[in-house]
């Protein structure tokens, strides 16, 4: 196999990671707040920080890498309109994940802390809850947009 398909297939797979390690951690989440079992959701924002750091993390460095090797490898410039947009799209998706680290290891805290005491959770749960799914919503749709860049690479009317 050449370097070129083995570079190509850790790109499709660490975005697989990527994107599916997110998409599901969030829905799980999502589902548990919903639940309003305060059980239930410090289990599954325990386990959603384990997951960000064990699969979502990695796969997170491992994309421009390889994106930014196979891009020198197949002969695109930087201008090229579809990486731009895909480059711009994982920035805006870096800076809306960023945050939702914080939110969540903050979420994990009060969580785990409302299971010990027995108490409710706090409003200050529901206000990173509801930061966390806003900004969920356009880093997710910014990655759907960057599967299609990358695999119809749109000219743009060149």
């Amino acid at each position: 196999m050449s370097a070129y398909l083995l570079l190509k297939t850790l790109h499709i797979l660490s975005s697989v990671v990527l994107v599916g390690t997110g998409f599901g951690s969030a829905f799980y989440l999502f589902c548990a707040n919903r639940s309003r079992s305060v059980a239930a959701q410090a289990v599954v924002v325990r386990y959603v920080v384990l997951a960000d750091w064990m699969f979502t993390t990695p796969a997170g460095f491992i994309q421009p890498i390889t994106g930014f090797a196979l891009m020198a490898m197949a002969g695109f410039s930087w201008n090229t309109p579809w990486i731009l947009w895909s480059l711009l799209l994982y920035v805006l998706a870096g800076a809306c994940w960023l945050p939702v680290l914080w939110l969540q290891l903050q979420m994990r805290k009060l969580a785990e802390q409302a299971v010990r005491t027995g108490a409710a959770l706090p409003a200050a749960y529901w206000r990173y809850a509801k930061w966390w799914e806003a900004l969920g919503y356009p880093a997710f749709a910014a990655m759907v947009v960057i599967y299609f860049l990358m695999v119809t690479k749109p000219t743009f009317g060149q």
